[in-house]
């Protein structure tokens, strides 16, 4: 019996211990502009910290940030309120994010799609140009008319790298296919103006396009539709977008960004988060082209087939595929 209620003594004392150490990590993070709910790149996040608190049963906090003005506010409350590691979602996070991490030393911070350094921020990064040129290819193989799309969000070189990558995939397959783009526009209304994306793809549309790739966020969701309205293909971005136009839907550039956000939270729960840069290509599983049931009779065998060579050269170094952020062009 003395055996018995020491076993009971020493299991309460553990469990008390696990909840005490759950209640004191408090982990958080702060969506850009776009909505956690973009089915793009915000969801991503939202997809990966979630399996972190279905798995570990800890939650953890939130902002979605609705101007530029609220990015440093959101950053800097997380901190003081003793949240701790704090993901900063996207590019234009870094400025604030890099203030706050230097007032607050003490906690850790992670950006995702760009580099801050200093000892207590982790930064990740990826190959958007490898996983485009993939999609790329992909367009050109499925093209009737000899021509694709590209339409971005915020003009600026990283998502530049998208159509720069997409264009050397599409020239890859086919060296006389035109490749014609556009871009949302110049601020970060660009990320999330469904309205403006469809009237770009109708005009691509128009000019004998007849597959598009959209890397602009929530504005996808309009180029994706007139895509379905014309009877065309389009490429989603960031996450798998297949399921949202079975039919329409040739592929998606996946960017792990669920992974990125999920391993944040998990290896610093677990103490293996590190800071530094990450950065994450064809082979390291950070991009790819997306494969499932809702696009699986779009893309034939030889069409697979050619594209996961490609992959394998990439990956191997055999193909290099050049980064338009290496010197902000595209040359070829």
């Amino acid at each position: 019996m003395r055996k018995m209620t020491s076993l009971i003594a020493v299991t309460a004392l553990l469990v008390s211990a696990v909840a005490t150490h759950a209640a004191d990590f408090k982990p958080a993070v702060v969506y850009d502009m776009g909505g956690k709910f973009d089915q793009s790149f915000n969801e991503g996040i939202y997809n990966g910290v979630e399996k972190f608190k279905k798995e570990s049963g800890i939650a953890y906090r939130e902002f979605e940030v609705t101007n530029e003005t609220q990015r440093e506010q959101a950053l800097r409350k997380m901190a003081q309120r003793g949240s701790d590691p704090i993901i900063g979602v996207g590019f234009a996070q870094a400025p604030a994010l890099e203030a706050v991490a230097k007032e607050f030393p003490d906690r850790r911070f992670t950006l995702i799609d760009m580099v801050v350094d200093l000892p207590n921020v982790q930064s990740v990064v990826f190959k958007e140009h490898e996983g485009s040129f993939l999609v790329g290819m992909l367009a050109a193989m499925k093209s009737a008319s000899g021509k694709v799309g590209f339409i971005g969000g915020m003009d600026i070189p990283l998502i530049r790298r998208f159509a720069c990558g997409y264009e050397q995939g599409a020239k890859f397959v086919d060296a006389e296919v035109e490749v014609i783009q556009n871009m949302t526009g110049t601020t970060p209304a660009a990320w999330n103006d469904p309205g403006r994306g469809s009237e770009l793809a109708k005009g691509q549309f128009d000019r004998g396009v007849d597959v598009v790739f959209a890397a602009a966020g929530g504005t996808g969701a309009g180029v994706y539709q007139a895509a379905k309205d014309a009877g065309k293909y389009a490429i989603g971005v960031d996450s798998n977008q297949n399921h949202l136009h079975p039919g329409t839907m040739l592929t998606s550039m996946v960017k792990r960004v669920d992974v990125a956000a999920y391993n944040s939270f998990n290896l610093a729960h677990k103490g293996g988060w590190k800071p530094g840069v990450q950065v994450l290509g064809l082979a390291q599983g950070g991009v790819d082209y997306a494969l499932d049931k809702h696009n699986a009779s779009l893309i034939d065998g030889k069409m697979k087939a050619r594209v996961d060579q490609a992959k394998a050269d990439i990956i191997a170094g055999k193909v290099k595929v050049h980064d338009y952020m290496s010197n902000n062009s595209c040359a070829m």
